[in-house]
């Protein structure tokens, strides 16, 4: 266990090596786009939690940009409150076994989603959000809750200063070292079966604020037949003694990784993403900059700039130029003369205008903002949703194979574990996922309207032509494109469910 432990340490400090190049770059997105996160960059971080991290700003829009992309993606991705995702029959069954199956998968779909509501997910999904849209990677850490509370799903937003990552052979993003600071009443609850050495817990006693240094390392097994889960082993030391005492708290083998990974763009040959902040910081840079320099024009156009006659009676230093002021001058003297400045052309306006509407466009603002257009047609509403799914699919194809599959995977073999729902495999061949969040239907409204459209030109043919439309199977299929609950649909007889069969 010593070796692996040693091991473990300096693959997780090769980590933190090839980390610290893209910390600067982070720091500064954070500083110009989200200030109020703190610290990214683990050897500045800072003790004042809660202090104010804005005063160098001077222009709002890019934090503003940045919490409404933040918002979109909750809402089109994740939205609380909305059943976001389902489990769906797989390509394998005939359709008199989804027929069979279709109200348990519906029943399972409700336990999962009851679970994430009832959890913290909404809040540190969002959290997670805002990193990505700011750093282009995040990291959410998926554990299980203990029995007797009203979920099985505890979420942590993890910073990314705590993280080192890696990617596998495969090109996944499932190599994660975390490290965090810890104290020995922090360990009892969130290993409560660990043991902890006694000199640890007297320090605790003597020094209220005493922490130890928890690392914890996740890495993909691999084995004859492919992946064989992870291996997950967390270990804590003392830092004033080094890592040679480092004690294991616990060491085992998860079926999905409790370290949810995932990002925006990812270039080729490099681990961590890159944000759509990364592109707009130079704009963003500039617009700071602009406001910086009108609001000290703006304070010289209210104040002025004065000259006066050195006379030895006009003392500058006690004059206050506000309203009522009465300031002496010696008899025959000019007292205080305003200097005009040699120009008054003004293109400030402009030029910020023109950087407010490239930080807008670059963070999507213009694109995903709701539109307050309360008579939209069909049409109009379909072909925004398709606009929105041009925009985000390439980043919306990544976050489903890095973000949301992984996630309800483990959360679906958690529950499956636990009892809370049927013994079955979600491989995609007996059983699948469905995503149904507002982003994922917007190609299955485009298949209903091709549909829609077929049908009604069929109809304009007349009877002969309207005979070959199998109504039946049309509304079947309507329903479980708009992913209608299965009790809704009536199922068919057994004869023209084999007839059906016989056609396919």
């Amino acid at each position: 266990m010593e070796n692996k432990i040693h091991e473990l340490i300096a693959h997780w400090q090769k980590a933190c090596e090839r980390k610290q190049y893209w910390e600067p770059h982070w720091q500064e997105c954070y500083n110009y786009a989200f200030p109020q996160r703190e610290n990214v960059c683990a050897a500045q971080v800072s003790e004042n939690y809660g202090s104010k991290q804005n005063l160098h700003l001077f222009d709002g829009t890019a934090p503003d940009a940045v919490d409404q992309l933040a918002s979109s993606l909750l809402s089109e991705l994740t939205p609380p409150w909305a059943k976001w995702f389902g489990l769906k029959a797989g390509a394998e069954l005939t359709s008199v076994e989804k027929t069979q199956v279709s109200s348990i998968l519906e029943k399972s779909t409700d336990i999962l989603l009851q679970n994430f509501e009832h959890s913290n997910f909404a809040v540190e999904i969002h959290q997670c959000y805002l990193d990505l849209v700011t750093a282009g990677t995040a990291c959410l850490m998926f554990e299980e809750a203990p029995l007797g509370e009203s979920t099985a799903f505890r979420f942590y937003a993890v910073p990314l200063r705590e993280i080192a990552l890696e990617e596998s052979a495969n090109g996944k993003l499932d190599r994660t070292f975390r490290c965090s600071q810890i104290t020995p009443d922090g360990i009892k609850i969130r290993f409560p079966i660990a043991d902890i050495p006694e000199k640890y817990m007297e320090r605790a006693k003597q020094d209220k604020n005493y922490q130890l240094k928890l690392i914890e390392a996740v890495l993909p097994r691999s084995g004859q037949y492919g992946a064989q889960g992870y291996e997950y082993t967390a270990f804590v030391f003392d830092e004033t003694e080094g890592y040679e005492n480092a004690v294991v708290l616990r060491d085992g083998v998860f079926d999905t990784s409790p370290f949810i990974n995932f990002r925006w763009l990812k270039a080729p040959g490099e681990v961590y993403g890159r944000s759509p902040v990364m592109k707009a910081l130079p704009d963003i840079k500039t617009a700071n900059k602009v406001v910086e320099l009108v609001l000290k024009n703006a304070s010289i156009a209210v104040t002025g700039i004065w000259q006066a006659d050195d006379d030895g009676i006009l003392n500058p230093a006690n004059i206050k130029l506000v309203p009522g002021a009465i300031i002496p001058k010696a008899v025959g003297s000019k007292g205080l003369t305003p200097l005009e400045a040699p120009g008054k052309f003004d293109i400030s306006q402009l030029v910020l205008e023109n950087l407010r509407a490239r930080i807008n466009h670059a963070l999507l603002t213009d694109s995903l903002a709701q539109i307050n257009a309360p008579n939209m047609t069909a049409t109009e509403v379909l072909e925004r949703a398709s606009q929105m799914a041009r925009i985000l699919g390439a980043s919306f194809g990544r976050l489903q194979a890095e973000l949301l599959t992984p996630l309800l995977k483990r959360a679906f073999y958690i529950l499956r574990r636990r009892g809370d729902i049927m013994n079955f495999d979600l491989d995609g061949k007996v059983v699948d996922l469905q995503y149904r969040s507002p982003l994922a239907l917007v190609q299955a409204r485009k298949d209903i309207s091709t549909v829609s459209e077929w049908i009604n030109l069929v109809s304009l043919m007349g009877a002969d032509a309207a005979s070959v439309i199998n109504a039946k199977e049309a509304a079947i299929w309507l329903g479980n494109t708009l992913n209608v609950p299965a009790g809704l649909i009536l199922e068919l007889p057994p004869q023209e469910e084999d007839k059906n069969e016989q056609l396919h």
